[in-house]
């Protein structure tokens, strides 16, 4: 069988996303997690103007969610460790016919990190897939759906630093990673970035996903960020991004950074990036930072026809990943 991971900008069924358990991510104080609870309903209840919005949520947590929820959003129950349903969940693709079908992927905590719990993680894709009536397909390589971005024309950019890692995928050549891609996503071109965001490879982090750091708005271009401030251990990242996507083909728009830069725990990773882009809009990390306007002006020239919607993303950064990290997309069927 022949799949087709579709880009994210085609129609979709619905967005899937996860409730906060409770987790170390969730906060060591009840205001804390008040933020986390307002920062993750507030991305749904943005996107259930737009789509329709499935939340797993652990058992324990369901009267508690349904309080922060608009009641358009759905919920059902599932043990879980954590809350990013972009790396945990399935990876929707479809067929040759164009019926929808679900990658499950290996997941075990962003490559084995000494703070992470997968036990019931790893078993959320074949949940989702099952509650969505979609087939599964496994796969044998350890993945996150935020490792990887696709145009749905056959291009995938990844970053050798998630797929090469020797706690994800001990042994694994790009030859490997390449051919897996290839069927699983449908994609015959794999471009390699050398590394994502600094503050990514630190202890909260996945060891550098592709979604901070670059993504396609259409077939050939590709939203790069763009760190200007030469202080930034990511100045020099951001330089890498842009010479391997020029040497690769790509149209290129830089998004300027936010202007912050650090905060009590040193270099900020915050990226407009980190988006979403659902059936009409496109949910974009907001930073309080003189920068959201510019992005959202941006956003507005790379997705003609959407509506930008802002929401705060600080306290979703915080715990280590953004809006396009807490969602994921289920595309309809085609035909």
């Amino acid at each position: 069988m022949n799949y087709v991971m579709p880009a994210e900008w085609t129609e979709h069924e619905r967005t899937w996303m996860a409730w906060p358990p409770d987790n170390t991510a969730l906060g060591e104080s009840p205001e804390q997690a008040q933020d986390a609870y307002r920062a993750w309903s507030a991305v749904a209840n943005a996107i259930v103007d737009f789509e329709p919005v499935t939340m797993v949520v652990d058992p324990r947590d369901v009267s508690h969610a349904e309080k922060w929820l608009d009641s358009r959003v759905e919920v059902v129950q599932a043990n879980l460790d954590d809350c990013w349903m972009r790396d945990m969940g399935p990876t929707y693709v479809t067929d040759s016919v164009g019926k929808v079908a679900a990658i499950d992927w290996v997941f075990n905590g962003w490559g084995a990190q000494e703070w992470a719990k997968w036990d019931h993680d790893s078993q959320i894709a074949r949940f989702v897939a099952d509650t969505s009536k979609t087939p599964v397909v496994s796969s044998a390589m350890t993945n996150e759906g935020g490792g990887i971005h696709v145009n749905g024309t056959g291009t995938v950019i990844i970053t050798e630093t998630v797929q090469l890692d020797p706690f994800r995928n001990p042994g694994l050549t790009k030859a490997d990673v390449e051919a897996e891609f290839s069927r699983t996503l449908g994609v015959d071109r794999v471009v390699w970035l050398k590394r994502g965001l600094t503050r990514d490879y630190e202890q909260f982090g996945t060891r550098g996903h592709v979604d901070i750091i670059a993504t396609f708005c259409n077939d050939n271009t590709v939203l790069y960020h763009d760190q200007q401030n030469p202080e930034h251990p990511d100045f020099v990242v951001s330089a890498e991004v842009k010479q391997t996507l020029t040497e690769a083909g790509f149209d290129l728009i830089p998004v300027p950074a936010p202007k912050v830069v650090k905060d009590e725990e040193g270099w900020v990773d915050y990226s407009y990036i980190n988006h979403y882009v659902c059936n009409g809009a496109v949910i974009l990390c907001g930073f309080a930072d003189e920068n959201d306007a510019n992005a959202v002006q941006i956003m507005e020239q790379a997705y003609p026809g959407r509506k930008i919607v802002l929401v705060d993303a600080r306290e979703i950064f915080a715990r280590g990943g953004g809006i396009h990290c807490i969602t994921q997309q289920q595309p309809k069927p085609l035909g």
